[in-house]
């Protein structure tokens, strides 16, 4: 079973199934996380939806450039949480599957893509007390305490 993080899901709704990819992005002491501004002004873990057809790492890296500018080395996978959220950008309930890895930050080509994404350099402590999700912050939480 994977574990879920924040609000059970609402027995009279259907949820749609949205897999996701999130990388924790360490550069010496600093962590990468992306703020987006809408539809909720949050800061983030890089990363989102897996397109159909799409495979997991593919999908991690174009994420990470899109919301950073970043490209990643080397990928490890830490760990995979749900969420039931209501995602109003799509008008839908979602069940979402966070697939959560490990890299370094490589190249930077640019700024985010992404509309409403600015990306931030921030302390290990600060990433930890800075992201909106419990899911996010555990895996930050573990994987600081692992190093």
């Amino acid at each position: 079973m994977i574990r879920r993080f924040g609000e059970p899901p609402i027995s009279n709704l259907k949820y749609t199934l949205r897999p996701g990819a999130y990388a924790i992005l360490q550069h010496d002491d600093q962590v990468l996380l992306t703020f987006q501004d809408a539809p909720f002004s949050e800061f983030q873990l890089p990363g989102g939806g897996i397109d159909p057809n799409e495979n997991i790492l593919p999908a991690l890296r174009r994420e990470v450039m899109e919301e950073t500018g970043y490209t990643i080395g080397a990928a490890t996978k830490v760990g995979a949480f749900r969420r039931f959220v209501h995602m109003p950008e799509y008008d839908i309930w979602a069940e979402k599957l966070c697939h959560i890895f490990y890299a370094r930050p490589a190249l930077r080509r640019g700024p985010p893509t992404e509309a409403g994404h600015t990306s931030h350099w921030v302390s290990k402590q600060q990433a930890i007390d800075l992201v909106a999700n419990t899911g996010d912050r555990h895996f930050l939480r573990r994987i600081f305490n692992a190093l």
